[in-house]
């Protein structure tokens, strides 16, 4: 590994409008990408890229040219992205693999970069409680589902499904409250975690809400990646340190504990 910096981003939720338009976001994004393209090695996409992402044997959602030309020619230039299936985008298959060279991962994994080890996951089913998303969620990710899904007519199922991922939350909503360590499910999640599987960094999304959050231990910290429908948030790895920043968004502030 280069000496270059490690990014991590996640809930791009594209597709959707919300302080700037989907177009606007998109733009955005890619904007962001070529700032860090000067530093970067790797890049994490953590889940929740897409609003919606279903892929059909020969068809894929349209739209989002300028990020996957863009996630192109870094991994062309021999930067590694890999990305994260989240709850949004959980049926994505191999089109990422086969046309851009990005891995996919499915579940939470542990890596280790410059000697801390990371523990790195979109959170979705995460955490105590939220069974109703949990038994969704293995419904969704029946086989047998999707097949019937990619039965029906990508003019149909995408608008369907594009309605009810639009109709599944209030999108624009800002999250700006942090509910303490008990209530926070992902924070308990890695405060749990941290007695089975040790990490320096337990790294999420879905939680729409930047947090820096020292756990038990005093030394390994909880990671929240927030999203860029209102903050504009991501994290950068130096070798040394993990700290939260913002793109294009002066005012906003990360939760730090």
């Amino acid at each position: 590994m280069g000496k270059g910096k490690i990014y991590f981003a996640s809930d791009f939720h594209l597709g959707i409008d919300a302080r700037l338009t989907s177009a606007e976001r998109e733009r955005q994004v890619v904007r962001w990408l070529d700032l860090i393209k000067k530093d970067a090695t790797e890049i994490y996409l953590v889940g929740d890229i897409f609003d919606f992402w279903f892929e059909y044997a020969t068809v894929v959602p349209k739209g989002y040219v300028r990020l996957l030309g863009k996630l192109a020619e870094l991994r062309d230039s021999g930067i590694l992205i890999y990305f994260f299936i989240g709850n949004h985008d959980m049926w994505m298959f191999r089109y990422f693999e086969e046309e851009l060279g990005i891995p996919i991962y499915r579940k939470p994994i542990v890596r280790k970069l410059f000697g801390k080890a990371f523990f790195i996951g979109h959170g979705d089913g995460l955490g105590p409680g939220d069974h109703g998303y949990k038994f969704l969620k293995k419904v969704f990710a029946n086989p047998v589902c999707q097949w019937l899904f990619a039965r029906l007519h990508p003019n149909f199922g995408i608008g369907l499904a594009t309605f009810w991922s639009r109709k599944s939350r209030e999108h624009n909503r800002i999250e700006t409250e942090f509910y303490g360590e008990e209530k926070e499910r992902l924070l308990a999640y890695a405060n749990r975690k941290l007695d089975q599987q040790y990490a320096d960094y337990y790294i999420f999304g879905h939680r729409h809400l930047p947090i820096d959050y020292t756990l038990k231990n005093g030394k390994s910290r909880y990671i929240n990646l927030g999203e860029w429908m209102n903050y504009n948030s991501y994290a950068v790895f130096d070798g040394e340190d993990v700290e939260i920043k913002f793109f294009e968004n002066e005012e906003a502030i990360c939760f730090k504990f």
